[in-house]
C-alpha cells in the first residue's frame, strides 16, 4: 500500500493510495480512497480505479489528478522492471549531466537538470540520489587529485546556488517543529544545511538555518530567543569534528533541546561520539521521521 494524496475537509481527510490483490501468481492493482471521519472515528474504503496487472499498468491508467505524483510512478516501478531500468537510467544520466555541468560553472544548464529529473520524480530524490552522490565525487576527486581546486570551487559555488534557486520556490505551513540547522566554528561548507532548510520546509516545519561559521555564543543566544524543538549541527569536513563535538557539548550544557548531528563527515560506520544523536549516511526522508518522533522539551 503506498499513500500518494490526502484531502482534508473539516474533520473528514481523505486518503488516496494503490493497493496490490494477487490472483493465483499475479499481482493487480487498484487505485483506492480511505475515507476518515475523525467526528465519527470510522474509515470505510472505496475502489477509486481498477488499473490491471500489476506489470502492465502504465502512467496513462492513473486518473489525471494523481497521474504525475512521485509516489505513484515509484510504485508502478516497483512492479515493472522495465520502468525500474528506466529510472535507473534516468538517475545514471542525471548525475553525469549535473557533474559535467557543474564542474563547467554552468548553472542554467545544472537548472535544466534538476527541473526534467523532478518532473519524473521528485526533490527529496534530487537531493538524494543525485546532487548528494554528485558533490561526493566532486570532493572526492579533488581530493585524489583528479579535479583542480579552483574546479572544485566552481562546482560548489555553482551547487550552492542551485539550492538556494529550489529553496525561493519552496513555501511550508511551518505549522510543525521549529529546527535550527547550525554548523561549528570553522565549518564553512553550508550547502547541507540548505538542503535540509528546503526538504524540511517542504515539509512543514518552521526552520531556522544558520548555516555560516558564527561564534557560539551567538547560536547560545539564538537558541535563547527562538527556543527550537530540535537542533541539528552539520559537519562537512573531518577537520571540524572535534569543533562539531564541543559545540554540541556547549548546547547540551545550556539547555535539553534534543540534538542531531549529521553531515559528509560523519558518513562512517564508527562515527565519533556527541553529546546528541549522529544520525550519519541517512536519506533525507528518514530525517523528518526523526524530527516527529522527538518530545517536545519547551
Amino acid at each position: 500500500m503506498v499513500t500518494i494524496s490526502y484531502i482534508s475537509k473539516k474533520s473528514i481527510i481523505v486518503m488516496v493510495y494503490i493497493r496490490a490483490k494477487k490472483v493465483k501468481s499475479d499481482q493487480y492493482l487498484y487505485l483506492v480512497k480511505s475515507v476518515w471521519d475523525s467526528k465519527k472515528s470510522t474509515s470505510k474504503q472505496e475502489i477509486v480505479k481498477y488499473l490491471g496487472k500489476a506489470s502492465e499498468v502504465i502512467k496513462d491508467d492513473i486518473p489525471e489528478e494523481f497521474r504525475n505524483d512521485p509516489k505513484i510512478l515509484s510504485v508502478l516501478a516497483s512492479y515493472n522492471p522495465e520502468d525500474i531500468k528506466k529510472r535507473e537510467d534516468a538517475t545514471k544520466k542525471s548525475k553525469q549531466q549535473l557533474f559535467k555541468k557543474l564542474t563547467d560553472g554552468n548553472l542554467e544548464e545544472c537548472i535544466k537538470i534538476y527541473k526534467n529529473y523532478v518532473d519524473i520524480f521528485n526533490v527529496p530524490d534530487f537531493f538524494d540520489k543525485i546532487l548528494r552522490p554528485v558533490m561526493s565525487k566532486i570532493g572526492s576527486d579533488w581530493a585524489n587529485g583528479k579535479l583542480a581546486i579552483a574546479t572544485e570551487h566552481v562546482a560548489s559555488n555553482v551547487a550552492q546556488t542551485l539550492v538556494k534557486i529550489i529553496m525561493e520556490q519552496v513555501s511550508g505551513a511551518g505549522n510543525k517543529k521549529k529546527v535550527m540547522l547550525c554548523v561549528p566554528v570553522g565549518e564553512e561548507h553550508h550547502m547541507g544545511c540548505d538542503v535540509l532548510e528546503t526538504y524540511l520546509t517542504i515539509k512543514g516545519f518552521k526552520v531556522f538555518n544558520m548555516g555560516t561559521s558564527i561564534p557560539t555564543d551567538s547560536i547560545m543566544e539564538f537558541i535563547s530567543m527562538k527556543k527550537p524543538d530540535v537542533i541539528l549541527i552539520s559537519i562537512t569536513i573531518e577537520d571540524n569534528v572535534s569543533a562539531g563535538q564541543r559545540l554540541a557539548k556547549k548546547i547540551r550544557e545550556y539547555c535539553k533541546t534534543p540534538i542531531l548531528i549529521g553531515g559528509y563527515a560523519l558518513q562512517q560506520d564508527n562515527p565519533p561520539k556527541f553529546e546528541g544523536n549522529v544520525v550519519g549516511d541517512m536519506s533525507l526522508e528518514e530525517i523528518p521521521k526523526i524530527i516527529r518522533k522527538i518530545p517536545l522539551t519547551n
